[in-house]
């Protein structure tokens, strides 16, 4: 039988398959120093029709294939293994279509989310989804994880901005259903199975996203608050006086705030050190007159009735830059303290004070010096952690990761608010599905890919 490698040469040449050696000369991620690739080989294909024919030969030889986007997730879900083949999507990174009249663009996967945003925003229109990683991450990977984002209290997840999808099974098989409609009820939506499924049930090869007007003003501020009840206060009626507008509620715990706001960070804090809570809201709207003159009503008037202490209004472009670089470069983190743990948990919001003390008494009590940090997308019920122990060992990140995923389902909680399942989380998943959605996963798994070739092990096991 010819070797799988000689296969694949002979069916698409050099130009999409690199070899092991090759390959060695990228790295793995850009996520925590991961290494260099180790892979069997990288497969760069340019067109649906050469995924289509990598994964017919892989499903011939039962190759596993491990799907490749901007590799900027942080659940282990891109890793591969040596014996495994890594499938890059950057090269179908073409904007296919920006459609001004039914507010849709058709793009690659490989399209880099930054771009996209930028191509957009020059027909004077937005697509919403804002991450940290905007720069570098793809359309296909923030499909397949479902990404959240700073914006996601407005409107919504990466699901909600998906219409249609390209999609190439395990078995080369092409799925396309490129609809622009917002509305199609004609039966199963098949689109919706591979939205957050982290490449184990297909790989994404083009897509159809939904876009929206952009918006002519954007008013941000940081305030500062005494009390979490205040901050839950603050929420409800920022949402009730600004109108539609609010696209950002990002609450953060004091000491992230104090940590990325003193020396060695050369950010300056916009408000004093000393409060419990700080909240950076944005509005945004199009009307800048009254949007500005709404967005200083509320902070004045939370201000006379002692419902906030403090506030900060950004009123450059250089203020805004500052205001989200602090919530924004959470890499300084992993300069300051060294080993860290990440997680993204989602729970009620009412809920999140005492969870975040709980979580960092217990890890106090085991490691007295542990430092602990906690902010995020507060309006949509979803905390960031960054906890360091001092240790990295397996039994300390399974002590830290019981700490902080044990209280979770009595909480009505989820271990993962946006980031996903990969490798990282796969033995906690029982705390956020039950026994019957597990088993119905596999069912799909197994339908969908019966040899187990697509990012095997990631998620679940068949």
């Amino acid at each position: 039988m010819v070797n799988i490698i000689q296969k694949l040469l002979n069916v698409l040449g050099h130009e999409v398959v690199v070899s092991r050696k090759a390959a060695s000369e990228r790295s793995a991620g850009i996520w925590k120093s991961p290494g260099n690739l180790n892979v069997k080989a990288l497969l760069l294909p340019r067109t649906t029709g050469e995924v289509s024919q990598i994964m017919k030969i892989c499903h011939e030889y039962a190759q596993p294939v491990v799907p490749h986007g901007g590799l900027s997730g942080v659940a282990e879900g891109a890793i591969t293994q040596p014996d495994e083949m890594a499938l890059s999507l950057e090269r179908m990174n073409a904007i296919y279509e920006i459609d001004e009249a039914a507010k849709t663009v058709s793009v690659g996967a490989g399209v880099i989310l930054e771009n996209l945003r930028n191509a957009v925003a020059e027909k004077n229109l937005l697509f919403p989804l804002d991450i940290g990683a905007k720069g570098s991450c793809m359309i296909g990977g923030n499909i397949s994880t479902n990404a959240g984002g700073v914006q996601v209290i407005r409107y919504g997840s990466t699901r909600s901005m998906v219409l249609g999808l390209e999609v190439v099974l395990a078995d080369g098989t092409i799925l396309s259903s490129m609809d622009k409609m917002i509305k199609n009820n004609a039966g199963y939506d098949l689109k919706q199975l591979f939205i957050g499924s982290e490449g184990t049930l297909g790989i994404i090869t083009k897509a159809v996203l939904k876009l929206e007007e952009a918006p002519l003003s954007t008013n941000t501020a940081y305030v500062a608050f005494n009390s979490y009840s205040k901050v839950m206060q603050f929420l409800r009626i920022a949402g009730q006086k600004l109108a539609g507008t609010l696209s950002s509620f990002e609450l953060i715990w004091q000491d992230y705030f104090e940590l990325m706001t003193s020396p060695p960070s050369h950010y300056r804090p916009p408000l004093p050190h000393g409060f419990p809570y700080y909240v950076l809201i944005e509005a945004q709207g199009v009307d800048r007159k009254k949007d500005s003159i709404r967005f200083q009503d509320l902070l004045e008037n939370a201000l006379e009735s002692n419902l906030i202490e403090d506030a900060a209004i950004s009123h450059t472009n250089s203020d805004f830059q500052w205001f989200w670089g602090i919530r924004e470069s959470v890499d300084f983190i992993f300069t300051t303290h060294d080993p860290v743990f990440l997680y993204d948990i989602s729970l009620p919001i009412p809920s999140m004070e005492d969870y975040a003390a709980m979580v960092r008494r217990k890890l106090q009590q085991k490691w007295p010096k542990s430092r602990f940090y906690v902010f995020g997308h507060m309006g949509d019920g979803n905390l960031h952690l960054f906890a360091s122990c001092g240790q990295e060992d397996h039994a300390t990140k399974h002590q830290v990761d019981e700490i902080v995923f044990s209280p979770l389902s009595k909480l009505g909680g989820s271990i993962t608010a946006e980031h996903g399942i990969g490798l990282e989380k796969k033995a906690w998943l029982h705390l956020s599905r039950s026994p019957e959605e597990i088993q119905l996963m596999k069912q799909i798994k197994k339908l969908l890919d019966p040899k187990g070739i697509l990012n095997r092990g990631k998620i679940i096991d068949l």
